[in-house]
């Protein structure tokens, strides 16, 4: 499918634990799909529960009426946190 701007999905990066990553790269491989298309399909079918577990009642209302709160402003990436303690004791 040819991407346009009514279709076009947004990228999210995650860190996985390396034997959950083989897993989905065997089932990729397995059944000749993207680990993409697997990922996106655990995250539409559970993302529910995970609603229902994690957001407070009024929240989770709004989005079960298709009210999706604004998002947050972007914030500034998280800095390294070790990265100046060790740029000290270099050269």
């Amino acid at each position: 499918m040819k991407r346009t701007a009514e279709n076009r999905r947004n990228v999210v990066a995650v860190r996985i634990d390396p034997a959950i990553e083989r897993r989905l790269r065997l089932l990729a491989e397995a059944t000749g799909r993207k680990q993409s298309f697997f990922l996106q399909q655990m995250i539409e079918t559970s993302i529910g529960a995970m609603e229902e577990t994690w957001l407070p009642p009024a929240l989770l209302a709004q989005v079960r009426d298709g009210k999706l709160p604004p998002p947050e402003p972007a914030r500034a990436a998280t800095t390294d946190l070790f990265g100046d303690l060790f740029a000290e004791h270099e050269g």
